[in-house]
């Protein structure tokens, strides 16, 4: 069997996509397309045609024509089962059945088609094979646009720390500037009215009384001990005081005696700018944030078994702005049986069961608005309890062997393909040890934590490519009950209640405002004991 072309033709002969899989010249080709629908019969039920040096196998989609131009000495089976493999993969790309949707992915059909037929032979591949190919997803790919998204997001932050700083640093000159000010201000309005009272206290006597010049003397002294002092109109908090709680005694005397000699002391502020910062940096920028967060508490035996597994949610709401509050969620709940979910009591809950919608009981009141904290308003609830051991998303084997004077090591993990799990931690606790393990061989990284005598294995992504994985340590003879319990942390971006949100009902009228989803699958005790 020798394919010489695959093409997607219109019905008056008009060629759209053409790939030809021999040394044949252009005009060849164009020859061989132009003289098919001259051959095409009226009335005929077969879906081939020969001429004396080929032979077209075609099929009709809607108004055009998928064509394989082959030898006359090809097997017309395996052209007709080439040609069923392309009819299902042409929908699968193009947008549509049409000239100008056959035109758009005609990069794309002709990636599929040379994934089906190589040199003019067909290949052993199914459609979702084909597809995999013609995706072309990469392991190291996706490792490396995390870590780029990763340097991203570090940038961003570092950036709002700098711009925070900025503010930070504009608003203390200014307040320093306004005290001096006051400062001033009030040192005046001390002299001037004990200059008043000097004046007026001559009596009849005038500028040239005795009484006046013994009271003026008596007030200018006062007046200037009131100088060295700060004016209590003008007293401000130090700003060092946030910084005062951090350091030790012998620093703050040390400052002292150096105040006290009349030294001029600034001291850091650092911690309150931090603050700051983080909490500028954890504000929502959409009007409307649900998240959808599900902890996941699991305990596996480590000879196999499961003795605990429980999933417990939340979806949780934030609104910026109060015009914003009067609205209602409509969700859209996973086919997961095992799911129960339970709804705040100061929600409509017929509403929730028949329409899958989150409402308050009184559509008057809004709900509450503003920054309220990463947890936000919850609005739901669910949990998930089961002793199905396929629905562990990771599970962890580890076997320590004694060999003479040493005791070996080997974990291995196992991933279901119901997750990808990100950023996975598997902390194993080791005996007490003078130097650190010796690791022989790791899928990941290790970090060895001396103070804790814990050996940290780390992923940073666990999908297709590496749903299993291994690591072999060794270290001086130990008993193997000392290497558990064993820790696993990670988390993912799917849940196993499937929870959407579809829409955002405005109840007072209008579009509806923007919202944001974040899902989240994180570990809260995941252990194998």
């Amino acid at each position: 069997m020798v394919v010489l072309a695959a093409s997607i033709v219109s019905k008056n002969g008009k060629v759209l996509v053409s790939r030809h899989f021999v040394d044949m010249s252009r005009i060849r080709i164009e020859g061989l397309l132009a003289a098919f629908p001259k051959l095409i019969g009226i009335g005929k039920q077969h879906t081939y045609v020969e001429t004396e040096n080929v032979r077209y196998v075609y099929q009709p989609i809607e108004a055009l024509y998928l064509l394989l131009v082959t030898n006359k000495q090809s097997n017309i089976l395996d052209d007709l089962e080439t040609l069923r493999l392309l009819s299902k993969l042409v929908p699968e790309y193009a947008m549509s059945l049409d000239e100008e949707g056959i035109c758009q992915t005609a990069f794309e059909l002709i990636f599929a088609f040379d994934e089906v037929i190589s040199l003019g032979h067909k290949e052993n591949v199914t459609v979702a094979q084909v597809k995999q190919y013609c995706e072309m997803e990469s392991h190291e790919e996706k490792l490396h646009k995390l870590l780029l998204q990763n340097k991203i997001d570090e940038t961003k932050r570092r950036m709002k720390e700098e711009a925070s700083k900025i503010d930070q640093m504009k608003i203390e000159k200014n307040r320093g500037n306004k005290g001096g000010f006051m400062s001033s201000m009030g040192s005046g309005r001390i002299e001037s009215s004990f200059s008043d009272m000097s004046i007026s206290s001559g009596g009849g006597g005038g500028f040239g009384s005795g009484s006046g010049f013994g009271l003026t003397n008596d007030i200018d002294s006062f007046a200037s001990k009131s100088k060295g002092r700060q004016p209590s109109s003008a007293t401000a908090p130090p700003k060092g005081l946030g910084m005062k709680l951090g350091k030790n005694q012998r620093a703050n005397q040390f400052l002292e005696s150096l105040k006290a000699e009349g030294e001029m002391i600034v001291e850091d502020a650092q911690p309150s700018k931090l603050s700051s910062h983080i909490a500028a940096a954890h504000q929502q920028t959409d009007p409307v944030t649900l998240t959808a967060e599900e902890k996941l508490n699991v305990t596996l035996k480590r000879d196999g078994g499961m003795s605990n597994f429980d999933v417990q949610g939340q979806l949780s709401l934030q609104i910026l702005n109060p015009e914003d509050g009067l609205i209602q969620v409509q969700i859209e709940a996973g086919g997961n049986p095992g799911v129960i979910f339970k709804t705040h009591p100061n929600m409509n809950k017929e509403l929730f069961a028949n329409e899958n919608i989150l409402g308050l009981r009184d559509p008057s009141r809004p709900f509450p608005t503003g920054q309220t904290g990463d947890a936000g308003v919850g609005l739901l609830k669910w949990r998930m309890q089961s002793a199905d051991e396929s629905m562990v998303p990771l599970t962890i084997n580890c076997w320590p062997s004694v060999s003479g004077n040493e005791t070996f090591v080997s974990i291995e993990y196992e991933a279901s393909s119901m997750f990808d799990l990100r950023n996975v931690a598997i902390s194993v606790p080791l005996p007490a040890l003078r130097e650190p393990p010796s690791v022989r061989q790791i899928d990941g990284e290790w970090r060895y934590d001396s103070r804790n005598s814990i050996l940290e294995w780390s992923i940073l992504l666990i999908d297709n490519s590496n749903r299993s994985g291994s690591m072999e340590f060794v270290v001086p003879p130990a008993d193997s009950s000392s290497f558990f319990p064993i820790s696993v942390r990670f988390s993912a971006t799917s849940t196993y209640s499937e929870l959407k949100v579809v829409n955002i009902l405005p109840l007072k009228g209008g579009a509806p405002p923007k919202f944001s989803q974040r899902t989240q699958l994180i570990t809260e005790n995941y252990q194998v004991a």
